[in-house]
């Protein structure tokens, strides 16, 4: 027992097996219930699916008969196209014909125009001659033709298609095919429009019902599941079980056992209706669990088998670490860790102690780092001496053109001084607007001498505006630049305008110009690359500028250009006001 309660391969295999299997059993249980849930839905979404896809195939096979009826509206014929306004009252009664077509030929080919149109027979109106194609070459006996019946349904609305339910062609000698037939009356519309048209006969298409065939593939039903069509006055045009009567099909869509699933088919405004056995449906979702159950236990057997397993293999490298922490515990450190335990954890908490003792090498190796630090330091500040060596020379050039009383020479060695000192200034990204100001005038002040005070520079501050201010460093001294180079160097004198003013919480300063311009086409490259990486772009200083503002002060700061051609350029800057 004693052994049991010090092992940690112990604890630790009754813990994962015990947290092992609860989870399991809690996991599998709901799984099976969410499992059963979503097969069902899942089952029953497809089957919906399945029968919607069906009504739109069916409907679209509907309208492709009804589109099939129309041609005797619009025949070609010998190259030629018919006419609908043409005199089909003449025709039919007098030639025998439907748009230039004799009527036996038009009917042979409808009758051929599908493989499932079994027959087409037409009644003329005006003598109620009856003209038949049948696609075996049948005879018919006109007296077995429900045509008059047809007719009379069809009296209401004469200008609309007409669909009747499935029945057997037995009019035909030897037949005994299961058809429904689509019926579309002809209108004369060669005349002037009445308020009851003018039927000059009736077109009859039978279709076999072994067009449904191939969609009843699709589905899939047993043996005890029924597809029927219903239009809207719930008379049934087909059903896959033979011989079966409304009532027998109202009863059986209220049985509990059964799922009823309906879709419209809108071209006979009616439905499309699937009786399916649960049973049969979810047949294999009884299996699905029967194998899931097989599933958690085969789980539990192997859950067991591999934590005691594992558990060997976990405490065998722990071992094996202690032995290792042993050759360390030679050397000594003040602190302790409690040991709370006298199992494989206790002892290597008993080790990490023994451990701490070799942290007196990471201790020598700090003051090395350290003193490593303090040679970087002393190296960075013999670097900082070169810069005071060329301001001090630079100040003893000047001394000695003021000497030599050469003021100008000596003012400029000074701006330049200043430049100088400016730019090379560690540690500075910001700095406030007078001293901006005062690298700028240094810098005009050497360009104005270069170019024999040709160029000018205005600066307008609002009241508003306080030069405490701080702003990016060297910010303004590239876009003046950038407008001396290119917009005044082609000209005998020229300005350059500096505007600082507060507009709500930005601080806007605008640098323009009265240079050359620049053309509507390479100003739009320009602001463009302000914000795309061109390598071919040359306003190297301005998208530097750009990017050191919006990167130390959003996106919503930075700088864009304006220029109108031999009118002149303005960069516009934006800064955040300070609160």
């Amino acid at each position: 027992m004693r052994f049991l309660t010090k092992s940690i391969f112990v604890k630790f295999s009754a813990s994962f097996i015990l947290v092992g299997l609860i989870p399991l059993f809690a996991l599998s249980y709901f799984s099976v219930q969410i499992f059963s849930s979503y097969v069902e839905r899942y089952t029953t979404s497809n089957q919906q699916q399945m029968i919607m896809y069906m009504s739109y195939n069916l409907n679209s096979a509907f309208q492709q008969y009804n589109d099939i009826s129309k041609l005797m509206y619009n025949v070609r014929y010998e190259g030629l196209a018919e006419n609908i306004n043409q005199n089909q009252t003449f025709n039919v009664n007098e030639l025998e014909q439907i748009n230039s077509i004799p009527i036996d030929s038009f009917l042979k080919t409808l009758v051929f125009s599908d493989n499932y149109i079994s027959a087409a027979y037409f009644m003329r109106s005006s003598d109620g001659k009856i003209y038949s194609q049948e696609r075996e070459n049948r005879g018919i006996t006109e007296d077995a033709l429900p045509v008059h019946e047809w007719k009379e349904t069809m009296r209401n609305q004469p200008s609309k298609v007409a669909l009747f339910p499935t029945h057997k062609d037995d009019y035909f000698t030897g037949s005994n095919r299961e058809v429904f037939t689509l019926a579309r009356n002809l209108i004369d519309t060669s005349g002037r429009l009445t308020r009851e048209p003018k039927v000059v006969g009736t077109l009859f298409l039978d279709v076999d019902t072994t067009m449904f065939q191939q969609f009843l593939n699709e589905l899939s039903l047993g043996t005890r599941d029924e597809l029927v069509l219903l239009n809207n006055q719930d008379e049934m045009y087909f059903s896959n079980q033979k011989d079966r009567t409304l009532d027998e099909f109202i009863s059986k869509s209220k049985d509990t056992e059964m799922l009823v699933l309906r879709e419209d088919i809108p071209f006979i405004h009616g439905q499309l209706v699937a009786i399916i056995h649960r049973a049969g449906l979810f047949e294999q979702l009884f299996s699905a669990r029967a194998t899931v159950y097989l599933a958690i236990l085969i789980c539990t057997i192997v859950l067991i088998v591999m934590g005691a397993w594992f558990s060997r293999r976990l405490a065998a490298p722990i071992r094996k670490l202690i032995q290792q922490m042993a050759v360390v515990e030679s050397g000594k450190l003040n602190a302790r860790l409690p040991v709370t335990s006298n199992d494989e954890i206790g002892r290597l908490t008993h080790g990490f102690n023994r451990m701490l003792e070799r942290l007196q090498v990471h201790i020598d190796e700090a003051y090395v780092a350290q003193i490593k630090q303090k040679q970087t330091e002393l190296n960075a500040l013999k670097s900082q001496i070169r810069p005071h060596y060329l301001y001090n020379t630079l100040e003893v050039i000047r001394m000695n053109a003021v000497d030599k009383d050469a003021e100008e020479v000596a003012d400029m060695i000074h701006s330049l001084s200043n430049q100088l000192k400016y730019v090379i200034d560690y540690g500075e990204d910001r700095v406030s607007l007078w001293r901006e100001f005062e690298h700028l005038h240094d810098y005009f002040y050497i360009i104005s001498i270069r170019y024999e005070n040709r160029y000018v520079l205005q600066c307008d501050i609002a009241p508003d505006v306080q030069m405490e201010w701080p702003i990016l460093k060297l910010c303004l001294q590239p876009i003046v630049e950038n407008a001396i180079q290119h917009g005044l160097r082609e000209r005998k004198k020229g300005t350059v305008g500096v505007t600082i003013e507060k507009q709500e919480q930005n601080l806007v300063i605008v640098i323009y110009d009265n240079g050359i311009g620049i053309s509507e086409e390479k100003l739009k490259r320009i602001n463009e690359g302000l914000y795309k990486a061109n390598p071919h772009n040359r306003s190297v200083g301005l998208k530097n500028v750009h990017e050191r503002i919006r990167s130390m002060y959003g996106e919503n700061y930075g700088l864009s250009v304006s220029s109108q051609e031999n009118i002149g350029t303005s960069v516009l800057l934006s800064f955040p006001v300070p609160e």
